[in-house]
């Protein structure tokens, strides 16, 4: 498995039979990408809830590539109206399986809109399971909740991608306290971080947090490729 972080919670995601972006927020205060060029070759492009920093580019890019949406039905019709043409429509606790990949959508605790307040549903962490590959969980934009514990118990997922900001998602502290009270990733990536001045700047108190733990913490670098 290959993962590429561009900044924010924008994730590339590439195993031997399916590639996956998930939610392209390419262009962003700290990494000028280009959009279309980061998704090539990917066919799915999942998107967590509504908020602009998720979205992203997702609709230039399905648009572009012919990707297919992976989100949930407000999202797909939103996005259907910005050009979108192929839709794959999930919500929580399905799980939608596809050639060499199956995408199961989960709960978060945080809100969904466009930024002119159209509700765009329920946000959602992503589990990505494919044969042979370590799992993964994308958590979204979440608060600590105890629902965790039952995500964890369903799909023992191994590599955890989880933001830490704080203001908007946890901090750096809850984001290590849920990690360790209810998952056993062998590899966290922190996310959600430095994008934004009302952002904590670097993902050191989710570090420190994880201290002690036998949890990899991964701290990635901007557009470069980590095999996992």
């Amino acid at each position: 498995m290959k993962v590429t972080w561009f900044g924010h919670s924008a994730f590339r995601i590439e195993y031997d039979q399916a590639v996956v972006m998930i939610d392209p927020f390419i262009a962003n205060p700290t990494f000028d990408g280009d959009p279309v060029e980061a998704a090539r070759g990917a066919p799915h492009v999942v998107v967590t809830h509504g908020h602009n920093d998720h979205v992203g580019a997702a609709a230039e890019i399905c648009r572009a590539t012919g990707a297919t949406l992976v989100s949930n039905p407000e999202i797909c019709d939103f996005l259907t109206k910005k050009g979108v043409e192929r839709t794959e429509p999930i919500n929580h606790g399905g799980e939608l399986p596809f050639s060499g990949l199956t995408v199961a959508w989960v709960p978060a605790w945080h809100s969904s809109a466009d930024n002119d307040g159209t509700y765009l549903g329920n946000p959602a962490g992503v589990v990505l399971i494919a044969p042979g590959e370590k799992t993964v969980l994308h958590m979204g934009d979440t608060g600590i909740f105890s629902g965790m514990e039952l995500i964890g118990e369903l799909y023992e997922p191994q590599i955890g991608l989880v933001p830490v900001g704080d203001r908007f998602t946890m901090g750096g502290r809850l984001a290590a306290i849920a990690c360790k009270r209810y998952f056993d990733f062998e590899t966290v990536i922190p996310c959600h971080y430095g994008t934004f001045g009302l952002l904590e700047a670097t993902p050191e108190k989710f570090v420190e947090g994880m201290k002690g733990t036998a949890t990899r913490v991964l701290v990635m670098e901007r557009g470069v490729a980590e095999d996992l």
